[in-house]
């Protein structure tokens, strides 16, 4: 299904939210429906996180984490690659997680462990991470993408002509990202941490989100707003079309 045009401009949709409310998963449909790129931006301040870690570098560091910011060398795979001009994005792809390099390495696993969740979301908060990163991710979506993230609509691209804010209950939120950290591989040991634990850590995350000084989570005042709580990522998916003026039913996706 190709996008909508609009005066010719690339196509950008941004998705907002706090974490567990499902950004991720409606953000890799709704690209992959459009035959558009994907920007995570999360997956950018995780790998700064991961790339401070290897290199010693505290993560309340703001200056040290400044530094690797500016030399981040993070490039994307998949679902139409933000890091590939010349490739199509017109066809679309298989509903598999964006591959993340950092360099030759890749670290799409790396960058989803709870401990780098816990450092993305510090880093995060410092207000020189946030500038050093900015110029970075309006570069990678100056030519149309899905971008999710927690600031998309109101600072990174304030004047996007398609928003939306996601969001769901801590319940549903910490059940979910529970669900995504419990050992999938046969034979794999341990039972993931338990839902009190991912409840206490999201609830932590909210407070540092919402209330960090530069560019805390809020929603845009003209953002959609969509609550995940009850809702199947096919349910989400279909009130986005919707809202974009596409309107298709379910029996009528690829």
């Amino acid at each position: 299904m190709s996008a909508p045009s609009h005066a010719d401009q690339p196509l950008l949709i941004v998705i907002d939210g706090p974490a567990g409310a499902g950004k991720t998963t409606i953000a890799r449909r709704l690209a992959r429906h459009l035959g558009l790129p994907l920007l995570d931006t999360g997956a950018i301040y995780r790998s700064l996180a991961l790339t401070a870690r290897r290199r010693g570098v505290a993560w309340d560091d703001e200056a040290g984490l400044v530094a690797l910011a500016d030399a981040l060398p993070i490039r994307f795979g998949g679902l139409g690659s933000l890091a590939e001009p010349d490739a199509p994005h017109d066809v679309p792809q298989r509903d598999v997680p964006q591959r993340v390099w950092l360099g030759d390495d890749d670290v799409t696993e790396a960058i989803r462990t709870p401990e780098i969740s816990e450092g993305a979301s510090r880093v995060s908060a410092l207000p020189g991470v946030r500038k050093a990163l900015l110029g970075l991710q309006r570069a990678l979506g100056a030519r149309g993408c899905v971008a999710e993230g927690r600031d998309m609509g109101t600072v990174v691209f304030p004047h996007a002509p398609h928003k939306f804010f996601v969001t769901a209950d801590l319940q549903a939120r910490a059940a979910r990202r529970q669900a995504d950290l419990v050992p999938s591989e046969p034979g794999a040991m341990g039972q993931g941490p338990s839902l009190s634990a991912v409840q206490a850590e999201l609830h932590l995350r909210d407070a540092r989100d919402s209330g960090r000084a530069a560019a805390p989570l809020v929603r845009a005042e003209d953002a959609v707003l969509i609550d995940t709580t009850s809702l199947s990522p096919e349910g989400v998916l279909d009130l986005m079309l919707e809202a974009l003026g596409l309107g298709y039913g379910r029996g009528d996706r690829g």
